[in-house]
């Protein structure tokens, strides 16, 4: 994965409030949630978590999914083992050569 696709995913990781939310979308698992459920946990007022939403879903790591009158989020857990494998990539690549 190109480094400036990374560099975009961390950033997006990097704002403490965008951070909580997606550590608490990772934790709903494969099915997402509901963003009402996500701003009634967090207690963050709607515009914000919207603009914070807005930033993960251009970055890749999440995706939106539309039920009726309910938007729900979805980690993109493939984005995301894609940026961890990328930091672990060289791992201790120096250590090997000594």
């Amino acid at each position: 994965m190109e480094i400036e696709v990374i560099a975009k995913a961390l950033k997006e990781l990097g704002h403490p409030t965008r951070l909580a939310i997606f550590k608490r979308l990772v934790k709903s698992g494969e099915q997402g949630i509901a963003v009402g459920e996500v701003q009634a946990e967090l207690k963050i007022p709607g515009s914000t978590l919207s603009h914070h939403i807005s930033s993960l879903a251009s970055a890749g790591l999440i995706k939106q999914r539309r039920e009726g009158r309910v938007l729900y989020c979805v980690v993109e857990y493939e984005k995301l083992l894609s940026v961890i494998a990328f930091l672990q990539d060289e791992c201790c690549v120096d250590e090997q050569l000594s």
